[in-house]
């Protein structure tokens, strides 16, 4: 029976079904020969070791995602891939001014952090589940590569500005290989941006600009940009 949806894999019939055996253990993706994904048999793959049971493996996957995450949801509502929940991982907690109990990683409130500013990519688990990030940095964010051009409020791949522990705000930039420039369009502020914040987003500007061997330019700006 062929795939059908309504998105960019509707009648790919080859590529899911491999996709499947991937879900179902039976293959394994074990590299690339030009732009053609290689498969092999999964025993040839993945070591032979002992299945681990449902429980412990739902355990193992909680914490690590916690590890990752520093607080979570016990309970979230189901995602389309991975969950946002971590079950009874870690230990509770409360969040001042949000409703409900958390769970937190035990090694995170002893931790000395030093605060600095970072560029995040829009699939960074920080802000990856839109629900957490709005309720814990009251920040107003979503990918917008979808959208119409017209309709974007921040761009097609809005960066994410994190400052110490706030989010304030995106970055529209766009990587012009052709003309061998790193193009800054805006930098949307949420709130005011002092002398030392806006010098430390301009240096990590600098930053994706030099990595991608591209010349930086400063281009117009949105009304909430500079």
């Amino acid at each position: 029976m062929p795939w059908e949806s309504s998105g960019w894999n509707n009648d790919r019939n080859v590529r899911m079904l491999l996709d499947r055996m991937v879900e179902r253990g039976e293959i394994a993706p074990v590299g690339y020969e030009g732009r053609d994904k290689l498969w092999d048999p999964a025993e040839r793959v993945y070591p032979d070791e002992p299945v681990v049971p449902l429980a412990e493996a739902m355990h193992t996957r909680g914490v690590r995602r916690l590890r990752s995450l520093g607080i979570a949801r016990g309970r979230a509502a189901a995602a389309p891939n991975e969950p946002n929940d971590v079950g009874e991982v870690g230990e509770p907690a409360v969040i001042e001014g949000v409703r409900g109990t958390w769970r937190v990683d035990p090694a995170y409130p002893d931790v000395e952090l030093a605060p600095r500013v970072a560029l995040l990519s829009p699939l960074d688990r920080l802000v990856f589940d839109r629900k957490r990030m709005a309720e814990i940095f009251e920040f107003d964010y979503q990918l917008e590569m979808y959208k119409p051009a017209a309709k974007r409020r921040w761009g097609y791949w809005a960066m994410p500005i994190l400052d110490g522990d706030r989010l304030v705000g995106k970055v529209d930039a766009t990587a012009d290989r052709k003309g061998d420039l790193f193009v800054v369009n805006a930098v949307h502020e949420d709130e005011p941006f002092g002398r030392e914040r806006r010098a430390a987003v301009d240096a990590e500007l600098d930053s994706p600009a030099e990595w991608l061997d591209l010349h930086r330019v400063d281009r117009s700006v949105g009304s909430s940009g500079r």
